[in-house]
């Protein structure tokens, strides 16, 4: 059992330092109170241009939006993209999970420790619903707020069995190193083209990601923490989406099978009424990649309402 216990944790550390060697952090680390986060600059210098701020969603790095999107916005803006806590580069935080509040806080000191003390806020995913908790909770810190395809609404139904597993003490002492030591990267690659569904995986997209940075030990963790609880943290801010003061511009696909329109952004648009939704016929969860030009409008529109 010993040994059995060792060689898992022995080929989990050689799997995680490929991945790290092929996957490098793109940026730079900031302290952050007593948490080191990964901070990535892109496009305009300080002060010639509006910031914004990329939050990239469930599983992910700021790898997912260093890909396509924050390149075709990096002529007229100053992009900042930050590692959510415990995935990329990021830190876990000691005390354990990271509450959407928690992470709408860190990123937000973040941005400001690097200059943008109002930025427009974007998020896609699980990141809008970040977004949403910095506007909720921090609304004097930003100047307009872009939900891509983001989580914002309670829902039924229970938490899906992998989450479960891996959120539970006993799943992330024993299931997660297994993970880890021995589910090839492809099932990853597998999972991404559910996730891009109706629409194909952008080529190079993979290989940009880096399935194996999400198979560490810590991201899986981290994720599986973020994943329990973002039921329990939706339901308690969405009750104070009035608080919401700045321009807001949601895009969301129809098609979109992993966060529904009519359960999310359809629902937002009627809560905060300087909320205009955009919605996109047969596009799915992905429109930063597959409908970039969408979502780059949207945020110039943001932009323009918000005086920028």
């Amino acid at each position: 059992m010993a040994a059995g216990v060792g060689i898992t944790a022995l080929q989990g550390s050689r799997r995680e330092a490929r991945a790290r060697a092929s996957h490098p952090p793109e940026g730079r680390f900031i302290e952050v109170g007593d948490a080191r986060v990964h901070a990535v600059e892109m496009g305009q210098p300080q002060g010639s241009a509006p910031d914004l701020v990329l939050i990239h969603g469930s599983n992910g790095s700021t790898r997912d939006m260093s890909f396509r999107l924050a390149p075709a916005l990096a002529d007229r803006f100053r992009v900042l993209m930050f590692d959510r806590p415990g995935l990329g580069y990021t830190a876990a935080p000691k005390a354990g999970n990271a509450t959407l509040e928690d992470q709408a806080a860190l990123l937000q000191q973040a941005a400001a420790s690097l200059g943008a003390e109002r930025p427009i806020v974007l998020g896609q995913s699980y990141g809008g619903a970040v977004a949403l908790a910095w506007a909720v909770y921090h609304p004097d810190n930003l100047s307009a707020l872009i939900s891509v395809s983001g989580v914002s609404h309670p829902w039924d139904g229970s938490l899906d069995p992998f989450y479960k597993v891996t959120a539970s003490p006993l799943g992330s002492r024993l299931v997660v190193p297994l993970i880890t030591s021995y589910v090839p990267e492809r099932t990853v690659t597998r999972a991404l083209e559910d996730v891009f569904a109706p629409q194909p995986v952008p080529e190079g997209y993979a290989e940009h990601f880096g399935p194996g940075l999400t198979l560490r030990r810590g991201s899986l963790r981290a994720n599986a923490l973020h994943r329990a609880n973002l039921l329990r943290d939706i339901k308690a801010q969405a009750p104070q989406y009035d608080r919401i003061k700045v321009p807001v511009e949601l895009v969301h696909g129809d098609a979109d099978t992993t966060v529904g329109v009519h359960l999310h952004a359809a629902r937002l648009v009627n809560d905060v009424p300087q909320a205009r939704l955009t919605l996109l016929d047969g596009i799915g969860h992905m429109p930063h990649h597959v409908a970039t030009g969408d979502v780059t409008d949207a945020v110039d529109r943001a932009a323009a309402r918000a005086g920028l």
